[in-house]
């Protein structure tokens, strides 16, 4: 598939999306988010594809919305958001089911619609010189993204409610401190940092990674009683997959395991 404003890879079983809209900070507008919808759903769907890495080129990961845009359409700027979250959100929530683990590398600034992107990755990395900043209160907005879902389950209400009534600006260090960043690369290693640990998640047991994502989301909403019957299932299942059987024998063999993500 040819893509305009991003740019799509896979290599070693890593799919890598990069939002490929530099001189615009990589804002968000509707052929980027239409784009980074498909994109998603295609590496979804790609069994050759174990780990899906997103990030930004130039020098921001991506600025949110694109406000140009807004102040252009301003007489349709509804319609105009709606079309952009259908795009944005169904990536988001595709990205939070799909069994493969999902890396959001944050290589410059994350904000507004950018930053509660980066928020659904299932690990987060970033720079050294990134930051991240809620910034839609700038413009008199409410958030979108998924940042009301993830951030006060992430840092707590209050904490939350101050990213977006301020607009602190956190730098890599700081989130990582707050809990929303899992790691920090000095940003000359960034890239090949980050292209390591995509690989070692490709090459992990896939199907166990999913239903444990799986389980770990379903957590916020069930009981205890429920939450360990749905681990007695998920884990039963894994125990009649292919890896579960290499891991197994590679355990009792006192032998590295290899997974094939069956």
């Amino acid at each position: 598939m040819t893509y305009e404003a991003i740019t799509y890879d896979v290599a070693d079983a890593v799919a890598t999306i990069t939002l490929n809209r530099p001189a615009a900070y990589n804002a968000l507008d509707l052929t980027l988010a239409r784009e980074f919808f498909d994109a998603v759903l295609e590496a979804d769907e790609d069994r050759a594809v174990r780990c899906i890495v997103v990030t930004g080129a130039g020098k921001a990961f991506c600025a949110g919305g694109d406000v140009k845009a807004f102040h252009e359409n301003a007489g349709r700027v509804g319609l105009l958001v709606k079309q952009l979250t259908t795009y944005l959100h169904g990536a988001v929530s595709r990205l939070a089911r799909t069994q493969k683990p999902v890396i959001m590398a944050v290589n410059g600034i994350a904000a507004g619609g950018g930053m509660s992107l980066a928020l659904a990755g299932d690990l987060v990395v970033a720079t050294e010189s990134a930051k991240f900043t809620m910034a839609y209160s700038k413009i008199a907005a409410s958030p979108d993204g998924s940042s009301t879902y993830f951030l006060p389950r992430m840092i707590g209400l209050r904490r939350a409610l101050e990213l977006h009534y301020t607009n602190r600006t956190l730098s890599a260090k700081e989130a990582m401190e707050w809990g929303l960043v899992n790691r920090v690369y000095p940003d000359a290693e960034f890239r090949s940092s980050t292209d390591a640990l995509a690989r070692e998640l490709a090459e992990g047991p896939t199907l166990a990674f999913g239903r444990a994502k799986l389980l770990f989301h379903q957590s916020t909403q069930e009981s205890l009683e429920t939450q360990m019957e749905l681990e007695a299932q998920a884990i039963a299942s894994s125990g009649a997959t292919e890896d579960f059987a290499n891991g197994v024998a590679a355990f009792a063999q006192k032998k590295p395991a290899r997974f094939a993500g069956r």
